[in-house]
């Protein structure tokens, strides 16, 4: 699995990820089980994940030392937003309906929301891992150079208008 540099990059990501994965599920269950609002229990698992996550993937996954650039904390914290916003949104729905229509046992519904949470982080394991290798991560973002290309169109067009 890691005769290849990709693939070795690959195998990084996916343990740390589940290193990142169990911490944050087990913060999740502990604080829905506390009694916590699910949204309070999306952001415990996701603090609970995200620091570990950070560490693993920017040093051991891509091999990145020392201070990280702005560019990639400011990346890092928008796609954990969105992962967050992401799971907080399916576990509130899935509680919803849980509570009010399926379950009424609190502990197994804890599980099915938990399963929930679970659900969105399985799905957007592979969307983040592009996500950091094309953009976070990469030493030359395609999406940078993408954003300065159009801007650079935009600014010679307005140059070249005529008046």
């Amino acid at each position: 699995m890691t005769k290849t540099p990709f693939s070795a990059k690959v195998t990084k990501y996916a343990v740390g990820s589940v290193i990142a994965f169990v911490i944050s599920t087990v913060f999740f269950y502990a604080f829905y089980l506390g009694g916590a609002h699910t949204g309070v229990c999306s952001v415990a698992g996701f603090v609970g994940g995200a620091v570990p996550n950070w560490i693993l993937n920017r040093r051991w996954a891509w091999q990145q030392t020392g201070r990280p650039p702005a560019k990639q904390l400011i990346a890092y914290v928008l796609v954990s937003g969105v992962v967050l916003l992401t799971t907080t949104q399916a576990t509130k729905w899935t509680n919803h309906h849980v509570a009010n229509h399926v379950v009424q046992h609190y502990g197994l519904r804890g599980l099915v929301v938990t399963a929930a949470y679970v659900a969105v982080t399985v799905v957007l394991f592979f969307a983040k891992f592009a996500v950091y290798e094309f953009w976070v991560f990469s030493e030359r973002s395609r999406v940078r150079a993408a954003l300065r290309s159009l801007m650079n169109v935009r600014r010679i067009a307005r140059a070249n208008r005529i008046p």
